[in-house]
């Protein structure tokens, strides 16, 4: 498990950085940050993605099923002088949200959410006639889509490609390594929501959804606060190949507008 899963803060710094340096202006090409959007972040972890938004003056908002996670974002984020509304939140089984949202953003999180069409159903709900969607995210083929960097096991979280093993080989050998139980079905759960590019062109079709910008990067923009790794955008010969793009594609960038007739007002649970 690398350092910064433990160093929250680390973290939180990390993430802040990337976001004003690649997220926002991947998002402003097509919707400029200004002061007073609304802007909601679904599965915020400690809040490092919202500290731009703040900085520009933006209302934000934060939720996450991770109590402690917002505890923690709300810590960081008042340390450094800013106010958010940061809620301990399951947004596909609870409605504790405003609507109207000018932006809302979904970095590296859809990846872990099993019904992704209900995901989709909540964004129309949420989102303003002409707000924006940015969903971020590894694409699963990729050498750690399973995210088996997050294992203690110093073997098992620096083997590429494992997870794609079938389930029981892939637990067999998790097992071998003294990977523990729980860490093991966390990584299988990961294993049953992880999205390849095309299943997500698909869901966004499907959902009655719009791609406005993309971008598939070979080195993710995270990489360079993590590991000094310059950020590189995807050969656009591979990123023209479906399926195979996969594999090179370490995180995925999209920006998204609601397509469909009207827009659901009610929520039900």
């Amino acid at each position: 498990m690398q350092k910064r899963h433990l160093d929250r803060a680390l973290y939180f710094q990390e993430l802040a950085v990337t976001s004003e340096k690649y997220l926002l202006p991947f998002i402003e090409e097509i919707c400029p940050i200004q002061t007073g959007m609304k802007v909601l972040e679904i599965g915020c972890g400690e809040g490092g993605n919202l500290l731009p938004f703040l900085e520009r003056g933006c209302q934000v908002t934060g939720v996450d099923l991770d109590a402690t996670r917002i505890q923690q974002a709300t810590q960081f984020i008042t340390e450094r002088g800013h106010t958010a509304r940061l809620i301990v939140c399951d947004i596909l089984a609870e409605n504790r949200l405003d609507t109207d949202y000018d932006l809302i953003l979904v970095h590296d999180v859809i990846e872990h959410i099993q019904d992704k069409e209900a995901l989709f159903k909540v964004f129309s709900c949420l989102l303003a006639p002409k707000g924006v969607i940015y969903i971020g995210f590894p694409a699963w083929q990729m050498p750690f889509g399973g995210h088996q960097q997050i294992c203690p096991n110093k073997i098992a979280s620096h083997l590429p490609f494992i997870h794609l093993l079938p389930r029981r080989g892939y637990r067999m050998l998790l097992r071998g390594l003294g990977v523990s139980l729980s860490t093991m079905d966390a990584l299988c759960e990961i294993k049953d929501c992880g999205i390849s590019i095309e299943k997500f062109h698909q869901l966004v079709k499907a959902s009655h959804y719009k791609i406005l910008k993309s971008q598939l990067y070979f080195i993710n923009p995270h990489y360079e606060t993590k590991f000094g790794l310059t950020p590189r955008k995807l050969y656009a010969g591979i990123a023209s190949i479906p399926w195979l793009r996969n594999f090179f594609t370490t995180s995925c960038f999209f920006l998204l507008s609601f397509a469909g007739e009207g827009k659901q007002r009610k929520m039900e649970f």
